[in-house]
């Protein structure tokens, strides 16, 4: 027997289901949106995909996501320079910027160290910071990752890492709720966090 539905539609909603904090109801509802909407309008959303894609790349200094390089936060002399944010994710980036409470860099280790998900210290960027700080000229690493278990260790494991460098390293305040993410924190939350930050 036929399937009903054609299989170009399936197949977007296949695409749309696999995206996170989409499930198969909401996949299916923009599926048929599109389908309604003008053809510009489907056209426009593909080619920004196909852009994000290929224009998109990780900063060599702090591994955000930019379309230059190095990224407009490294390159812009109105922050200082000597103050580096540890971050997860390049969300992490956008929540700390969109609350205007840090005026420092940033450098995003894309993840946190997981044992149970298979993801140790050489999957993430800190290797690479490590080299950041050793070339001079940070006074102060924050370690801004995320509170909770894997947060933790991966803040413990940084700070082991940093401290014969004799940078100052201090951890955001525990304003923030043990277990959240910094993308849906906001933006008060946040600036007492940094204003709170103390020594490890």
């Amino acid at each position: 027997m036929k399937s009903a539905i054609p299989e170009s539609v399936t197949r977007l909603i296949d695409e749309f289901s696999r995206l996170p904090g989409i499930g198969p109801k909401t996949a299916s509802r923009l599926t048929y949106y599109l389908l309604r909407a003008p053809v510009e309008q489907a056209e426009s959303l593909a080619r920004a995909l196909l852009e994000l894609r290929s224009r998109t790349k990780f900063c060599s200094v702090c591994f955000n996501i930019t379309e230059e390089d190095p990224c407009p936060i490294c390159t812009d002399p109105d922050r200082q320079a000597d103050v580096i944010a540890v971050v997860e994710d390049p969300l992490d980036v956008l929540a700390i910027e969109r609350a205007q409470s840090f005026n420092g860099r940033y450098h995003v280790l894309h993840g946190a160290i997981s044992p149970v998900n298979g993801i140790g210290p050489d999957d993430l960027r800190i290797r690479e910071l490590v080299e950041r700080v050793k070339r001079g000229g940070v006074s102060e690493v924050i370690i801004a990752t995320n509170p909770g278990l894997e947060g933790d260790a991966t803040a413990m494991y940084i700070r082991r890492q940093l401290a014969p460098l004799g940078v100052r390293i201090t951890r955001l305040a525990r304003g923030l709720p043990t277990g959240g993410d910094l993308e849906y924190v906001d933006a008060m939350t946040l600036l007492r966090a940094f204003e709170g930050r103390r020594e490890m």
